[in-house]
């Protein structure tokens, strides 16, 4: 027995490999073959050997559940997902255009506010930010750049159009699945990689470390780059110290780091203290600093907010990034687009309800059945409806939350994601699939070909999160015209 894509039906949405049973895309027709030249036993075995070298990697995660935290084996699927080159092009360029726009507006808030002066941008919807921090007000980080990382999630409707779903800004993660899940489908489908020219993401912790290096205050060739992490507990610690570990960078917590008397920030040494030039940060603004922010956080560096205050450290991402980080703020980046670039969103957003505006608002109670109801500020999806699947009782609580507090929702239309042929114990079945690209904009920017793409591995689930169900596969960004 092997794949028999005949039998492969994708039940009325766009499937990316697979375009209607039997028939492979362009893109695709390669690997389809190939698969199909397989075994059942012999796709079989290479799955667990996959699944055996992530045990041997320690390749984790962590689900918070009922008070405790539990290391689980990340879940992957070997089969490819794939995106020709000539399409990618496209998207990248998207992804540029977005996260300059953002950083001009994050740098147009803390400073004249031009936009919302402007009437582009309402100023209720700033005044009530959860994330605009008043205490950068004014600082001027290098090249006006605040977000230097941002994890834009992707999703392809019915068509097979892009579009964005929501710009992550503050710590975004994944990034180190995205590097191993490449090296786990080199192992497995080596032969694959010496036929097709699979663009490499490889050098993504090199392009890291440059980024970083260039908003050091001191202009040395090599200088001191730290990974601030939380610490073990952290859901995303595996990929802190990945990270650390592939830059060649020092990966600390609050207590190793420490501000001196000339306001420059110094790391605990066996041999003594040394100089800290740039904090890759993954801990959240509020637990920074506790001179500025939170004073009962031990997961912080006091004196950290007036070290990069006064430039003698670099911060990525800045405190208070996250202002732009925010699924109201979402809905009028096009327009900030429009109004710092002059240009028009080379990758659309779906279509978004604010639940601020009175008429949007009235539209979405009529219409809960139908929509996607989110808040402004929770991840993971977490804490939001997803109408047509809701009971009764779930949609009247969210019409009591929307009318409660109206600037924290949004909503939009549930869009028919797209698919990805995976494995279900011996055969292959379509499963909905995202994708989080990463963005690095420092002195230059840097858009990952492909990133990490999550499946939601449960049928007809559209949640891909690994936290409820969720697994990755490898994405390959394909150049036909190279092969």
């Amino acid at each position: 027995m092997s794949i028999d894509w005949k039998r492969f039906d994708p039940g009325g949405f766009y499937d990316e490999m697979i375009s209607s049973p039997g028939y492979p895309r362009a893109v695709a027709r390669q690997v389809a073959s190939y698969l199909r030249s397989l075994s059942t036993e012999e796709i079989k075995a290479r799955q667990q050997a996959a699944e055996s070298a992530i045990v041997e990697m320690g390749i984790t995660f962590t689900v918070y559940s009922e008070g405790s935290n539990i290391d689980r084996a990340w879940p992957f699927d070997i089969i490819p997902r794939i995106i020709a080159a000539r399409e990618w092009n496209k998207v990248s360029a998207g992804l540029e255009q977005r996260l300059r726009a953002l950083n001009l507006f994050i740098d147009d808030l803390y400073g004249a506010q031009r936009i919302v002066e402007d009437g582009v941008f309402p100023a209720e919807l700033l005044a009530n930010s959860k994330n605009f921090r008043r205490e950068v007000v004014g600082v001027k980080p290098p090249f006006g750049v605040w977000a230097h990382i941002c994890g834009s999630d992707l999703i392809r409707d019915h068509k097979g159009d892009f579009f964005v779903l929501e710009d992550n800004l503050r710590v975004p993660s994944g990034v180190s699945y995205m590097l191993e899940n490449r090296v786990l489908t080199k192992r497995v489908f080596g032969e694959l990689f010496e036929d097709a020219s699979i663009l490499p993401v490889a050098d993504y912790p090199a392009q890291l470390f440059d980024m970083l290096a260039a908003i050091s205050p001191r202009p040395l060739d090599f200088p001191e780059v730290v990974v601030l992490t939380p610490g073990i507990y952290n859901s995303a610690y595996f990929e802190h110290a990945f990270l650390a570990q592939q830059m060649g960078a020092e990966l600390v917590e609050g207590a190793d780091l420490l501000v001196g008397d000339d306001d420059c920030v110094y790391m605990r040494t066996i041999e003594g203290l040394q100089r800290v030039d740039v904090i890759y940060r993954r801990v959240d603004d509020l637990f920074l600093d506790p001179e500025v922010f939170n004073s009962d956080s031990a997961l912080g560096v006091p004196g950290l907010m007036r070290a990069w205050r006064k430039g003698n450290v670099g911060i990525a991402n800045a405190p208070g990034s996250g202002v732009a980080d925010d699924k109201v703020v979402y809905a009028f980046v096009p327009k900030i687009i429009k109004y710092y670039l002059d240009e028009d969103p080379l990758i659309p957003n779906v279509e978004t309800f604010v639940c601020l505006h009175d008429d949007e608002r009235a539209y979405v109670l009529d219409n809960l059945d139908k929509l996607v109801v989110k808040p402004a500020n929770e991840s993971g999806g977490y804490g939001m409806l997803i109408g047509p699947k809701a009971t009764k009782k779930e949609r009247a609580e969210f019409a009591r939350l929307i009318k409660a507090d109206p600037r924290n929702y949004i909503a939009q239309p549930l869009i028919k994601l797209s698919t990805v042929p995976t494995l279900v114990d011996e055969h292959v079945e379509p499963r909905h699939v995202d994708l989080r690209p990463f963005i690095l904009q420092g002195q230059d920017v840097y858009v990952t070909p492909g990133g990490l793409t999550r499946v939601a591995l449960r049928k007809g689930s559209t949640v891909v999160n690994s936290s409820q169900g969720g697994g990755s596969k490898d994405t390959w960004i394909l150049d036909t015209e190279a092969s």
